[in-house]
């Protein structure tokens, strides 16, 4: 399992449907139409930490596997969760939806499912 490295999106699928159906702020659910965000890893061992850039913003976050964590979401929102690891893949469950990141090939495959709706992206090592 390594996520280490830069990362380009080339494909979502429901972004909008599953910000509607977590109750996103109306201001992000539109901006997210056009921003493909590139997202940097770093890990060591169990320690991670992920920064998210946009024009706009970057976010930072840092977890350790196993260990709870306050993670801050792109609209600011903070939350606690614990990441866990299970067949390579990181999962992390939040009181509004659930988190998986994991590699299909080359590519990182980020499974968010939230409500009745699911969003899936997928991104290429650059």
């Amino acid at each position: 399992m390594d996520f280490n490295g830069t990362w380009k999106i080339y494909s979502d699928e429901n972004l909008e449907g599953f910000l509607q159906a977590i109750a996103a702020p109306e201001i992000i659910v539109k901006m997210s139409k056009d921003v493909k965000p590139v997202t940097v890893i770093v890990q060591n061992g169990a320690d991670f930490t992920i920064t998210v850039q946009t024009p706009l913003h970057t976010n930072v976050n840092s977890f350790s596997i196993g260990k709870e964590a306050e993670i801050t979401a792109m609209d600011g929102r903070k939350f606690k969760c614990t990441v866990r690891e299970e067949n390579g893949k990181l999962i992390a469950e939040t009181e509004k939806y659930t988190y998986i990141r994991e590699m299909q090939g080359g590519d990182m495959v980020e499974t968010y499912t939230g409500g009745s709706a699911t969003f899936i992206r997928r991104s290429k090592r650059v």
